[in-house]
């Protein structure tokens, strides 16, 4: 089983800012799946309050595979993903999360196992909960050439510009 969760934070208010780029990539991972694949791509995400997350499930070559996106806002993320692990007693390394990184250039990924938050709040908020640092993260490159002009923490909750977007 595996859990992968992308990073975000809830409300109309923030849905196309950079903060939330593990919302977004999840629901295009979900509204792109391959036919074929086994993986029903008109998925749709139910709230789990229990979770405080909106998931969608799925199995795929006998794996089950849930997505979720807390909704607990970004920095609070950590309470989300530890009901998450303990309702589906999944293991942390058997956790990817996606969330946004100021740090790397715009549409860049990386992927990483372990290690410190480097600053992400979420990150720190999930560590902190799970008590370890060991899952998978996938990284997505947020900054442009405006990053140097608004603080980080005005930056990240910045929209996305329409040609970002495509």
């Amino acid at each position: 089983m595996f859990l992968i969760i992308g990073l975000g934070n809830p409300g109309k208010q923030y849905k196309k800012n950079r903060h939330n780029a593990g919302f977004m990539a999840v629901d295009f991972v979900l509204s792109n799946l391959p036919v074929g694949t086994g993986l029903d791509p008109s998925m749709q995400f139910k709230e789990n309050k229990k979770t405080k997350s909106l998931i969608a499930e799925t199995d795929f070559n006998n794996q089950k595979i849930i997505f979720a996106k807390p909704q607990t806002y970004m920095n609070n993320s950590g309470v989300a993903v530890l009901a998450l692990q303990k309702k589906y007693k999944v293991k942390p390394e058997n956790i990817i999360i996606i969330y946004d990184e100021l740090d790397l250039p715009f549409g860049s990924l990386r992927i990483k196992f372990g290690g410190s938050s480097a600053g992400h709040n979420g990150i720190k908020s999930i560590i902190e909960k799970l008590g370890t640092d060991k899952f998978w993260r996938i990284r997505i490159g947020i900054s442009n050439d405006k990053r140097q002009l608004l603080p980080a923490d005005k930056f990240v909750l910045s929209k996305f510009s329409r040609e970002e977007i495509k």
